[in-house]
Order: C-alpha cells, then sequence, then structure tokens
C-alpha cells in the first residue's frame, strides 16, 4: 500500500494530500525517512573526495529532506489537530528522531569534514550566502555537542531525548487541563453583564455538548469576553483561578515536569561549556548574553512600574466610585472594571466594534493590504484538500502573476488544537536544482466562530493578532533564498517577532480601517467617531500590558539563569521572581509556569524577551512608514528586502539598511506613551 508521506504530491504546487494521510501512515514514514536520513549523512561522511562547501556544507543541507516533509505534517497537526493517538505517536517518535539528530549532530566525520571546509572559508571564494550557511552549520554542530567527548556525546543524547519526551508530556497536560473544565450556566441570571454575542456563543457551545443553557470554557473567545463583561465576581474568580491553576495539581500537574526541564537544560549548557541555558541561547541572538538582556529588560521596565502602578490606583478608584467595597481589586476584576472604565473614558466597547470587524471582511482586507503594499494577491483554491473542514487554501501571486506560495487559514477553536494563535509552514522556501520551490505558509488562531444566527465577528484585538500572524506569514511567503535553513522565518528569535508586530500599527491606522470596517447587516462604514476612538484608546492601560510582557520575559529568564536547580516547589520559585513587578495581588496557588508554553514545549526557552526585542524595532521601524506614508511603495519596498532575506544576512544589519539606524528601547516607551 502507498504512504502518501511517501510519494510525490501530485496536487497543484506539491500540496500535502490531507485528504489520504491518516495516522497509521505516520510510523512507517517517519521509519523509512530516518533511514534514507542516516544513508545521505553516511554518503557525505565516506565521500572519498576531499571536503568541499558543496560535496559537504551543500549536501548536508539537502540531506533529510524527506524526514523535514513529514515532520512539518506531523508536528503541525500534532498541535492544529490532534487526538489520543497522534500524541502516543508523537511520544513514540522521540528516541527514533532524538537518535537521528544526535546520529548527524554528534557525527565525529561529519564534523571533522565540516570543520575542514570552515577552516579554509576565506579561500573558498562563497558568496555572502554560502559562507553565512558555512559559519551557521559550524557555530551550530560546535553548540550541539560536536566537540563533547565520546563519553558526553552520550551523555548529551540522553538528556536531549528527556528533554524531548518533557516538552510532549508539558504539551499534553496543558490541552487536557484546557479542555478539562467548562462552566455550564443554566440560570439566565447568572448571564448578567454578558452582550448578547457572548451568550450566543456559550449556547451554541452548550448545544454542541448536547447540554442546557451556556457553556464556558478556557479558550480565549469564551474566556476573555466573560472575564471582561461578566457582573457574578463569584464566576469570575472561578474562571480565574481555573485558567491560571492549569496544569497545576492533580493528575495534569506540571510542576515536577518543569523542574526537571530546567535542570536537565542547566546540565546540558554545562555539558557545552556555559554556566546555565539563558547564557548558551543568547550567544548566537541579537542580544548576545542574558546581562544584555536583563540590562534592555530593566531599561523597558524602571520607566513604567510607576505608570502601571499608578493605572491600577486608578481603576481601584473608579471601582470603588461604582460600587466595589473591598479594599483593592483582584486580579478576576481587572477585566471587568478595565472595560467599565475604557467604555467611560473613550465611550468604546467590543460590542460597539465587532459588528464592523466581521471575519471574512477582515482577511479580505489584509489581503488588500498586502497588495497595496507588496502588490501580491491572494485567491481562494477549492481544490486543494485540508485537514480539517474549517481550514481555507489561498494562491498567492507575486505582481507579475508568479505563483509565490501556498496560504493556509485555520482561524476557530476545537478540541483538538491547542490555544493560542501562531504561524507555521507545512513547506519552507529552497532553491534546489535550480528550482524555486515556494512555501506552504499556515497561520492557526482561535477566534469566535459563527452561530447559526452571526457571522465570525472578532473583537479588534483579535483584529491586531490577525495582522501580527499575517506579519509573520508575509516574512514566509516574500522570502528568497538558497538553504531552507535560512530562508523566511528561520531567523533570531529576537529578529523574528519584528515582521508581526510592525504589522500590528495598521490596526490603528483610520487610512486603513476606513477601507474594510463595515456593518455586517446595514454595511455602513464604520464612523468617523469610532475609529478616532480606536486610535485614541490605543494606549490605554499599556504600561500595565506593558509590564505584564515583560514579567513573563524575567520569569523566562529566571527559569533559564539558574546554575542549579532550586530546592523549593515551583510555586515559590515563580512567586518570589516576580514579587518586585506586581501591580496586582498576587493570588498564593496561581501560577504560569505550569502552562507557559512558549518556554517549556515552544522554541522561546531563554527567548521570550524577544517580543519586546522586536517590539522596539517595530516601534522604530513604523515611524518610517508614519512619515512616508502608511502604503508609500519606496519604504514598503525596502521592508521586502528585509522580509525576503530571512537569515542570508545579519538582522542587525538588515535592519540598519532598512532604518538608517539602530534602534532604541525609547522608541517603544514613546510610543506607549510611557516616556
Amino acid at each position: 500500500m502507498s504512504n502518501p508521506l511517501l510519494t510525490k504530491s501530485t496536487l497543484p504546487y506539491g500540496a500535502p494530500q490531507f485528504d489520504k494521510i491518516e495516522n497509521k501512515h505516520y510510523m512507517p514514514a517517519f521509519r523509512e525517512a530516518i533511514e534514507e536520513g542516516k544513508s545521505e549523512i553516511d554518503a557525505i561522511v565516506n565521500n572519498p573526495e576531499a571536503p568541499t562547501f558543496m560535496n559537504t556544507i551543500e549536501a548536508l543541507e539537502y540531506a533529510g529532506n524527506t524526514l523535514n516533509h513529514i515532520s512539518h505534517i506531523f508536528y503541525n497537526l500534532l498541535e492544529a489537530d490532534t487526538d489520543e493517538e497522534m500524541q502516543n505517536i508523537a511520544e513514540e517518535l522521540v528516541p527514533l528522531t532524538t537518535e537521528f539528530s544526535m546520529y548527524v549532530s554528534l557525527n565525529e566525520g561529519l564534523f571533522k569534514r565540516i570543520k575542514s571546509v570552515y577552516e579554509q572559508r576565506n579561500n573558498l571564494d562563497l558568496n555572502q550566502e554560502e559562507l553565512r550557511l558555512l559559519e551557521k552549520t559550524y557555530e551550530s554542530f560546535a553548540s550541539n555537542g560536536a566537540n563533547l567527548s565520546p563519553e558526553d556525546k552520550g551523555t548529551y543524547s540522553k538528556y536531549m531525548e528527556e528533554l524531548s519526551l518533557l516538552s510532549l508530556q508539558f504539551s499534553k497536560n496543558v490541552l487536557a487541563a484546557t479542555n478539562g473544565f467548562t462552566l455550564n450556566i443554566t440560570e439566565e441570571s447568572d448571564l448578567a453583564g454578558l452582550p448578547d454575542y457572548v451568550r450566543e456563543q456559550a449556547a451554541e457551545a452548550a448545544k454542541d455538548k448536547g447540554m442546557n443553557g451556556w457553556l464556558f470554557n478556557l479558550t480565549a473567545p469564551s474566556y476573555v469576553p466573560f472575564m471582561k463583561f461578566s457582573e457574578k465576581r463569584d464566576l469570575r474568580e472561578k474562571m480565574y483561578r481555573q485558567y491560571n491553576t492549569r496544569a497545576f495539581g492533580g493528575e495534569l500537574d506540571n510542576s515536577a515536569t518543569i523542574k526537571r526541564i530546567a535542570e536537565l537544560r542547566i546540565k546540558v549548557a554545562n555539558l557545552l561549556g556555559y554556566k546555565n541555558f539563558a547564557e548558551y541561547k543568547t550567544e548566537r541572538r541579537m542580544a548576545k548574553s542574558p546581562a544584555d538582556v536583563n540590562i534592555f529588560l530593566d531599561k523597558l521596565l524602571k520607566p513604567a512600574l510607576p505608570k502601571a502602578q499608578q493605572e491600577v490606583r486608578e481603576l481601584n478608584k473608579y471601582a470603588k466610585e461604582h460600587g466595589f467595597t473591598d479594599e483593592e481589586i483582584m486580579p478576576w476584576d481587572f477585566s471587568y472594571y478595565a472595560e467599565k472604565l475604557r467604555i467611560e473614558r473613550y465611550d468604546l466597547s467590543d460590542e460597539q466594534l465587532k459588528p464592523y470587524f466581521q471575519l471574512e471582511n477582515c482577511i479580505n482586507a489584509i489581503f488588500d493590504l498586502a497588495h497595496k503594499l507588496y502588490g501580491i494577491t491572494f485567491n481562494e483554491l477549492h481544490d486543494i484538500p485540508v485537514y480539517h473542514k474549517d481550514v481555507k487554501v489561498y494562491d498567492v501571486r507575486d505582481n507579475d502573476g508568479s505563483h509565490l506560495a501556498l496560504f493556509y487559514a485555520d482561524f476557530f477553536p476545537r478540541e483538538s488544537k491547542r490555544g493560542g494563535a501562531w504561524m507555521t509552514e507545512f513547506r519552507a522556501q529552497r532553491i534546489y536544482e535550480n528550482i524555486d520551490q515556494r512555501p506552504l505558509i499556515s497561520i492557526v488562531t482561535n477566534f469566535t466562530k459563527p452561530t447559526a444566527d452571526t457571522p465570525s465577528l472578532i473583537t479588534h484585538d483579535e483584529f491586531t493578532t490577525l495582522l501580527h500572524e499575517f506579519g509573520h506569514a508575509l516574512h514566509g511567503i516574500l522570502t528568497k533564498g538558497k538553504y531552507e535553513s535560512m530562508t523566511g522565518t528561520s531567523v533570531d528569535h529576537d529578529f523574528v517577532e519584528l515582521p508581526s508586530q510592525i504589522m500590528e500599527n495598521w490596526a490603528y491606522e483610520p487610512e486603513f480601517l476606513n477601507t474594510f470596517a463595515k456593518h455586517y447587516e446595514t454595511t455602513e462604514t464604520i464612523p468617523t467617531e469610532l475609529i478616532e476612538k480606536i486610535v485614541n484608546s490605543e494606549n490605554y492601560l499599556s504600561a500595565y500590558y506593558h509590564i505584564r510582557q515583560l514579567q513573563f520575559g524575567i520569569l523566562d529568564m529566571a527559569w533559564h539563569s539558574l546554575t542549579d536547580i532550586f530546592e523549593e516547589d515551583s510555586l515559590t520559585f515563580e512567586k518570589k521572581t516576580l514579587t518586585s513587578t506586581n501591580v496586582l495581588p498576587s493570588i498564593p496557588e496561581c501560577i504560569i509556569s505550569t502552562s507557559f508554553s512558549h518556554i517549556f514545549a515552544g522554541g522561546y526557552c531563554a527567548g521570550y524577551y524577544s517580543y519586546k526585542w522586536a517590539e522596539v524595532l517595530a516601534a522604530d521601524g513604523f515611524s518610517l512608514f508614519k512619515e512616508k506614508g502608511i502604503f508609500n511603495q519606496d519604504v514598503a519596498n525596502s521592508f521586502r528586502i528585509l522580509l525576503s532575506k530571512g537569515d542570508s544576512i545579519d538582522p542587525a544589519t538588515l535592519y540598519h539598511n532598512f532604518r538608517g539606524h539602530d534602534p532604541e528601547p525609547e522608541a517603544l516607551l514613546k510610543k506607549l506613551n510611557i516616556v
């Protein structure tokens, strides 16, 4: 029986054969691809010819293509449309994929050839892209154990395998904990304060589960509006505690798991000659050391903390003026009173705005924005198989009509999908045998689903998220390079968020909003006064939310700056780390770390600060669009060059070439109206 993961796709642009792929295909495909990958590595190592750039570095870059193809499909679906069988397959794969990874990265014969080419690099007449690939290949091997002794290589392999298994278990527990709680309301009086669209959505959720009344859960489209609008303080507290104790305690407890992950990362760092994992990770990023990261975070923290504290004092004062009787608001009160004060201060609410942000119109608007900036077009395709009925596929074409990418979009929450929003790819771009293999790009979100009576209407915050993920997508779509490992979003973590965060700025531009924001029932264009309110409210509680993001970065650095694992429990460690930055009361049993997927199951360990790092770049970078015009072709063409280069040029150089100067943290503080 043919395996659709191992046969060449006959679909347009080599799209994955999602209509044919079943869970039973994964393990046989992975086993065969791993053996093929080993053979390709052996061929490089055993090549009798002297090591050259082509027969060693370039050959290694192209090795493992089948395994990459299968991995892109399996691991993306593991996040977006998983089931218990896939989760079990993922665990079964860990020893196989880890062993293959070590077979490559710890291969003495292979590293000897790489090192030989590296030492001749100044005499090889390589172009810029080739030289960067050579340098990054050598650095990658050196930093992943290639110089270790045989005994230490064995230890390193064991650590990496255990880390992979622990990360999988972490994700599995977070998903199960998120799906494991629902709030079923059967008394209409308990819906007090909730807008009609929230009630409709909850009624639909209950109906889908065969339940009476209204059903709320811990996914963002359900949790966020409940916390923002519900007048039932006891229910807000219940939801808050459930959300902020996910995977903490009980059979899904991640607290021991994250301690062990941190401990193993210390051991890995020590083996490789570093004091801690943060030192190991930051060395190859735009921020070159943990000290530089901490200085950066401190520069953003100190001016903002007093302002955030003032914002919370104002919110407390407002709450007491409106009947709140306790000494101070608690975290489960924050969103509720913040929304009420926002409405009073700016006469603006989600309920006013949502009718103007129908998802389909928002999607078309960002496509139109991409066309105005870069000349590209998106056309929906109906003959390309998808992995879930909610997924849409688009053919992306350049201004000369040439094909650029397939773009997959998966917008709505379901139990088989993890929370949050992200961009990924089913295939990266590269040039192989003189053929430009264009990428297969995807964005995944958890927006409000349409109901029987109402289309999908998203909040302005969700629209900003859509722009963010689309910015990542453009980075993948517009890339043009020879080597897959250096195209698209395969760049430093503290640079990768620039394209996404710069796109968020258009969410506050009247000139853009006027082009598409129309009432879904009346087709009336959004009134000028509403747009003015959106713009005026852009920095509402900006210091508070800024501090919140900094706390995530500080917590991440604390976990990964450890030189020994602590004796105390994970909760105590987190509380001590964040005490000096809290602007709301800290709830003793609530914890971030046990569901902090970015650092314990994603690629942001010792790198969460990069969101703020890139925010600085984006604030400074967008000021050029503001100066020249938000649709200015010259600025857009210059930024497209940055997007197209991937990692073929040092990111600091790429940014300087675009902007004409290096960025400063003050650019972000000014944008947020903190200074």
